[in-house]
């Protein structure tokens, strides 16, 4: 079962910082992600979420590959391309992987304009080595997933492991 952790940060630049630290952390073994998005709420207060996984980009290309070997067959790989592309498009557009927009957007409306949230969707981690990587970076935990007990553990070990880094 997977986990969602969001954290509100005073800045976009901050909240890119800690989720390219977290993808350092995955290449390290040390968290499996399904999704890291970072929304930001403009000086305007207008939300843009800023996510890695470019489903519409990922449905051309697939629809492309395969339109593409099905046109070989009856001797039109472009036209299957084409066509291939364009519905492989039209399903990644309506597709919603990891954590779901509308919540992403819902709950950046409590940020300060200018600010940003990152959004983890954890599937699996080292708690003992992640949080004190992440802990002296900031952030405030403004939701959780988690039961009432692990999200208090949670806060305690953050602020364990900010008190240390300061010493």
């Amino acid at each position: 079962m997977s986990n969602l952790i969001a954290i509100a940060y005073d800045d976009l630049a901050t909240a890119n910082k800690v989720r390219n630290k977290v993808f350092d952390l995955q290449k390290q073994q040390l968290i499996q992600l399904e999704d890291a998005v970072v929304v930001e709420r403009k000086p305007d207060g207008k939300i843009k979420l800023h996510q890695i996984k470019g489903t519409v980009a990922m449905g051309a290309t697939g629809g492309a590959l395969w339109g593409g070997l099905i046109g070989l067959i009856f001797f039109m790989p472009l036209l299957g391309m084409a066509v291939g592309g364009a519905a492989g498009a039209a399903m990644g557009s309506a597709t919603d992987v990891g954590v779901n927009d509308k919540f992403m957007k819902d709950l950046a409306e409590g940020l300060k304009p200018g600010a940003a949230a990152l959004f983890l969707l954890i599937s699996r981690s080292t708690p003992d080595k992640v949080i004190p990587a992440l802990a002296p970076l900031g952030g405030q935990i403004i939701n959780t997933s988690l039961s009432t007990e692990q999200e208090t553990q949670l806060r305690e070990a953050v602020e364990a492991a900010r008190s240390a880094s300061v010493s």
